[in-house]
């Protein structure tokens, strides 16, 4: 008996434009909490220098504005620790006290440091994902809200580009979304862990662009 072998190829999508299309894009705006982001607050009592991503806020302002305009799905992703770290298995515990400006005491839940900052938050009705690892797709459902809503492309932007964008946008690639990372629209407290991330995107995961790009092809794709 013979069996007629299927050897047609999906269509990819090369282009930015293809792939940034807001029909099927969801940005994922990752920790921008206060612990993270705002001085006097965990990040910043661990040394943290906070430079990068204050300076980027006002543009994750306006690309928000002009995802909600553009019909861009939403998600606001924010890491939760859990009270007597319950979320914490010793590897992790023990990795989160010796890493670079960390605690593990960031973002404890229900604190006033796990809020989203004032800036970019979430209006009535948008998707909060509350995660206790550093990818967004680890013990959270984003991955069936974003299959329930259609979505090829994810753009992770947030902090910190080399730790928790990284982890996310290396899990959502392997679960078979394109990647768009702007470059411009994430940052670290190390350019050069920064910098390392992109070109390892670009090299082996997705598609760097810059905020600019990625707002025109929100502009010009067919409504």
């Amino acid at each position: 008996m013979t069996i007629k072998q299927n050897n047609a190829e999906a269509r990819i999508l090369n282009t930015l434009a293809e792939r940034a299309d807001p029909k099927h894009t969801a940005l994922l705006i990752i920790d921008m909490q206060k612990d993270f982001c705002i001085d006097g607050y965990a990040a910043s009592k661990a040394g943290r220098p906070l430079d990068a991503v204050q300076s980027m806020i006002p543009a994750l302002e306006k690309t928000l504005k002009k995802a909600r305009e553009f019909g861009v799905l939403v998600c606001h992703v924010g890491f939760n620790t859990l009270h007597h770290h319950f979320s914490d298995t010793p590897p992790w515990l023990s990795q989160r006290r010796r890493s670079t400006y960390a605690s593990d005491r960031i973002a404890m839940e229900g604190s006033d440091g796990a809020d989203f900052i004032d800036e970019l938050s979430p209006l009535e009705g948008e998707i909060e994902i509350r995660k206790h690892r550093y990818s967004a797709f680890k013990g959270t459902n984003l991955d069936m809200v974003l299959r329930a809503n259609d979505i090829k492309t994810v753009v992770p932007v947030g902090v910190s580009t080399n730790v928790c964008v990284e982890s996310t946008l290396r899990d959502g690639f392997e679960l078979g979304y394109y990647v768009c990372v702007p470059s411009d629209l994430c940052a670290s407290w190390d350019q050069e862990l920064h910098n390392a991330t992109l070109k390892n995107v670009n090299a082996r995961f997705g598609l760097v662009c810059d905020q600019q790009s990625l707002l025109s092809s929100w502009e010009t794709a067919p409504r």
